[in-house]
């Protein structure tokens, strides 16, 4: 589990996302692959958001890849996905085209209401 100084964190196991988002007000899943270029290029934007507009939110990246597990459990197919989760529901899902900017106006209404 996540304390509050760590932002991020990679996810290595489906319970671990699961715990972190129960125990957690506000998750961002990232769902990523290293052979996929909007993947890493999305990857610092999506970091970067979080760190400015939403420092209380969690941070999670999953690679698809890596463990398949973690995305099937979500129904998620394709990369970059992003799944944002308040309370421990599942509250907004984007995926392949992600607009940062649309991002953040789908976070920030919820997010002052959580926080």
């Amino acid at each position: 589990m996540l304390n509050n100084s760590q932002k991020f964190e990679k996810a290595d196991d489906l319970s671990q996302v699961k715990q972190t988002i129960g125990n957690n007000t506000g998750v961002l899943v990232y769902f990523y692959n290293d052979d996929c270029p909007p993947c890493i290029s999305l990857r610092p934007k999506v970091n970067e958001l979080l760190e400015n507009q939403f420092p209380l939110m969690k941070m999670v990246f999953a690679d698809s890849k890596q463990h398949p597990d973690i995305p099937a459990a979500y129904q998620v197919f394709s990369n970059p996905t992003i799944l944002v989760f308040f309370e421990g529901k599942e509250f907004k899902r984007f995926s392949k085209y992600i607009s940062i900017p649309e991002l953040s106006l789908s976070i920030e209404r919820i997010y002052k209401l959580a926080f």
